[in-house]
């Protein structure tokens, strides 16, 4: 097994943090959430999932639970039952082995025009956060919510620290001297200490800090029946398109026989240990995003030890301060994940590079179409759908 923590592997290890912060803040403070649990939940998805897998695997909020559990400002029991109810479902798909079978019926364009609207979708959140705009952000009231100020004249702040990092990513995106994740992570927290973030620092308690066991109780029948219809069934489609098979396939073509380990059935196993562990510890439903791994890659993750880099530090986090973590995860401001989060999204996006007949484009046409008029599940659907007709009618380029 092929391990390494060199300088590319640690600034690989920090490339998903734009997806993952911003949604991670809003759960714990719109919605109450454990940072405890949710930090220790990512952590040792990290180092658990790397160990397994062999090459470095993302872990990210499920983007569709978490976006409108913060939007509609639900509870943290709907959303510790929406991860009980997702836990058994992907356990379910994954032990029965359904999962092989629906996945052998996605046609590689549809894959594909799941990862060009995932990457198109993360590029957008990417902007929305160098613009203030994030849901986040909005709720906040403040473009860079942890800062002391706000703006630079007329500018807001976070449009400021946005362009000055993008123009660091741009100029070190190739260079193994100085990594541009690691470069941009380490002086976007030391910036966000020197314009205030420091002060939340002071409530700091380092010690041992261990997660309470169902911290918001059992969830009654009413928040399983709510959970089950406005998030999980949403939720499902979009986590098997780009959760699994994506995924899955996007993993094979980074790291080959390296990935052998990273199947359909195998995701949905690991999503689901990891949910049902996470709702009993008061966290987040979380997921392999392709577009996570897209991250890491980008930024310079080859082997798992980006995963033990990455997650050793929440775990740290989590145990050593408890609910004073999101403190420290603070230092590092909107603008500065926006970039990041740009990056990726361009990275995966760029995988569908290889669709070039004009049945292909056409798939990709529609459900990029789909997912920004709507949402990806809507999208996933359609492209399997449109993939049929096309390849029953024998259009060809």
């Amino acid at each position: 097994m092929r391990i390494s923590f060199n300088r590319m592997e640690w600034a690989g290890s920090v490339g998903d943090l734009g997806a993952l912060l911003p949604l991670a803040f809003g759960m714990i403070m719109i919605n109450g959430l454990s940072s405890t649990g949710l930090f220790l939940t990512v952590g040792l998805f990290y180092i658990l999932g790397g160990m397994y897998y062999r090459t470095p695997i993302a872990v990210q909020p499920m983007k569709v639970i978490s976006a409108y559990a913060i939007a509609q400002a639900l509870s943290a029991e709907v959303i510790t039952a929406s991860g009980m109810i997702i836990a058994v479902l992907l356990l379910f798909l994954g032990l029965t082995g359904i999962v092989k079978q629906a996945a052998r019926i996605i046609p590689l364009p549809v894959i594909r025009g799941v990862q060009l609207s995932t990457g198109i979708l993360l590029i957008l959140k990417g902007i929305d956060l160098v613009l203030g705009k994030s849901s986040l952000q909005v709720l906040r009231g403040a473009v860079e919510p942890f800062l002391s100020f706000q703006s630079v004249g007329p500018v807001p702040l976070s449009i400021v620290i946005g362009l000055g990092f993008a123009v660091v990513v741009f100029f070190l995106r190739n260079s193994k001297r100085f990594p541009a994740g690691l470069i941009v992570v380490g002086s976007g927290a030391f910036l966000g200490v020197l314009l205030g973030a420091w002060q939340g620092l002071s409530e700091l308690n380092f010690g041992v800090h261990l997660p309470e066991i169902l911290p918001f109780g059992i969830p009654s029948g009413e928040a399983f029946s709510f959970a089950l219809l406005a998030l999980v069934l949403p939720q499902i489609p979009m986590t098997l398109g780009n959760a699994v098979i994506a995924n899955r396939n996007l993993s094979h073509e980074y790291f080959g026989e390296e990935s052998r380990r990273v199947t359909d059935r195998a995701l949905c196993i690991s999503m689901g240990l990891a949910n049902g562990f996470s709702a009993f510890v008061g966290g987040m439903p979380v997921c392999h995003g392709a577009g996570g791994l897209a991250a890491h890659y980008r930024f310079g993750a080859r082997t798992n030890g980006a995963n033990i880099i990455i997650g050793s530090m929440f775990v740290t986090l989590a145990i050593g301060f408890g609910a004073g973590s999101v403190k420290v995860l603070q230092l590092i401001p909107m603008g500065v994940l926006g970039v990041l989060l740009f990056f990726s999204g361009s990275q995966l996006a760029m995988t569908a590079r290889d669709m070039r007949t004009y049945p292909n484009l056409l798939v990709l046409f529609v459900m990029l179409v789909i997912t920004l008029l709507s949402n990806l599940a809507w999208a996933f659907g359609a492209g399997i759908i449109l993939s049929a007709l096309l390849t029953k009618f024998k259009f060809s380029s």
